[in-house]
C-alpha cells in the first residue's frame, strides 16, 4: 500500500441518524459538538489504525458513502499507527457516550483493554481487517489472512517451481492480520521442501521502511529468489529496492490489491498480488453497527472475500 496524503484523520466515526446530516471528520480526539446527538439519535464512532496507507484511505472511504447513504453523521479520526493515541480515542468515545464503536486496532494487545473499556460501559465493539486478543467483540469483519498468507504461499511456490531462497517481510509485529498471514505463509511453504525462507524481517506495513529492509537482505542474501510482502506498501517498497539493485528474475507476492500493486502484476513487476475489499468492509461496518444500535442481531464473524490477481487477471484495484 502506497503512502497516501491523509484525506481525512481517521478514528472516531460518528453516526447519527439525524435527517438530512452529513459527515464531519477531525485528527485527535473528536469534534465533540459534532458528535453530539439530538434526543432519539444514535452516535457511532469509528477508530482507525492509520490514513496514512491506501487501504485504510479506502476503508475511510466505505464507512463515509454507506454513512451518506443512510443519511447519518460520522466523526472520523486518524490513530497514526500509535496504540497510546488510538486507546486514547476510544476512551474519548466511550466518555461522549456514543452507541457504538467501529475499530481497526493499531495493536491487538494494546487495544484489547479499550475492548474491555467499552464493554464495561455496554457499548458494542466491531472490529475491521484486524481484532483484538482479548474483550468482547461483536462482529469482527476481514477477508480471511491466513488463507491470503496460504494464497501467497502457494504462488511463490509456483513461480519458484518448489525451488529457491525466500524473503518474507512482516507487517506490525503484534496485529491479528500479521500473525495470521504469516501463520499461512510459514505453513504453506513449509510444503515445498526445496524452498527456504533465508530472512524474515518486519517492515511495519510500510513501504520506505520496506526499501530499506529489503536493501540490506539483498546485500546478505544476493541470491534472493521470491519475496513475500505481507501488504502491497511493502511489496512496492521491496520491488523498488530489488530495481535499484539491478536485479532481476526475483518473483514478488503481496497482499491488498491496492492499484499500484496490480498495475505491477499486470506489467510482470509482481508475480501476482492477493487482493482484499477494504472499501466493502467500511460499508459493512456501518451496516453491522447500525444493526446493533437498533437492537438487531449480527454475525461474529463477517467474512470480506479475497481474490487472486495474475497477469491477465481483470481486477479494478483501489
Amino acid at each position: 500500500m502506497k503512502k497516501w496524503k491523509t484525506i481525512l484523520g481517521l478514528g472516531v466515526l460518528t453516526v447519527g441518524l439525524v435527517s438530512g446530516c452529513g459527515t464531519a471528520s477531525n485528527n485527535g480526539s473528536g469534534d465533540k459538538t459534532a458528535a453530539q446527538a439530538k434526543s432519539g439519535d444514535y452516535t457511532i464512532g469509528f477508530a482507525v489504525s492509520t490514513t496514512n496507507n491506501p487501504f485504510f484511505v479506502a476503508m475511510e472511504n466505505g464507512v463515509k458513502q454507506e454513512a451518506e447513504k443512510e443519511n447519518v453523521k460520522v466523526i472520523i479520526d486518524n490513530g497514526n499507527n500509535d496504540a497510546a493515541t488510538q486507546l486514547n480515542q476510544v476512551q474519548d468515545l466511550i466518555q461522549q457516550k456514543v452507541s457504538a464503536i467501529i475499530l481497526n486496532p493499531t495493536d491487538s494487545q494494546g487495544l484489547s483493554s479499550a475492548v474491555a473499556a467499552a464493554n464495561k460501559a455496554n457499548i458494542p465493539v466491531i472490529t475491521l481487517d484486524r481484532s483484538v486478543n482479548s474483550g468482547k467483540v461483536s462482529c469482527f469483519i476481514a477477508s480471511d489472512s491466513v488463507q491470503a498468507g496460504k494464497m501467497a504461499a502457494d504462488e511463490i511456490i509456483k513461480a519458484l517451481n518448489g525451488q529457491g531462497k525466500v524473503v518474507e517481510l512482516q507487517g506490525i509485529i503484534g496485529t491479528s492480520a500479521e500473525r495470521d498471514r504469516e501463520q499461512g505463509f510459514d505453513q504453506e511453504i513449509a510444503t515445498a521442501k526445496g524452498i527456504q525462507v533465508v530472512a524474515k524481517q518486519s517492515a511495519n506495513f510500510d513501504r520506505s521502511k520496506a526499501l530499506n529492509v529489503m536493501q540490506n537482505i539483498l546485500q546478505a542474501n544476493p541470491d534472493v529468489k521470491g519475496v513475500f510482502a505481507q501488504n502491497d506498501e511493502m511489496a512496492l517498497g521491496a520491488s523498488k529496492a530489488i530495481q535499484q539493485s539491478n536485479k532481476t528474475g526475483i518473483a514478488i507476492v503481496g497482499i491488498d490489491g491496492e492499484q499500484e500493486a496490480v498495475n505491477n502484476v499486470q506489467q510482470g513487476l509482481f508475480y501476482a498480488d492477493i487482493a482484499q475489499q477494504p472499501a466493502e468492509e467500511g460499508v459493512l461496518g456501518v451496516q453491522n453497527a447500525m444493526k446493533l444500535v437498533k437492537g438487531n442481531s449480527v454475525s461474529a464473524t463477517v467474512s470480506s472475500p479475497l481474490k487472486l490477481v495474475e497477469k491477465g487477471t481483470s481486477f479494478k484495484g483501489f
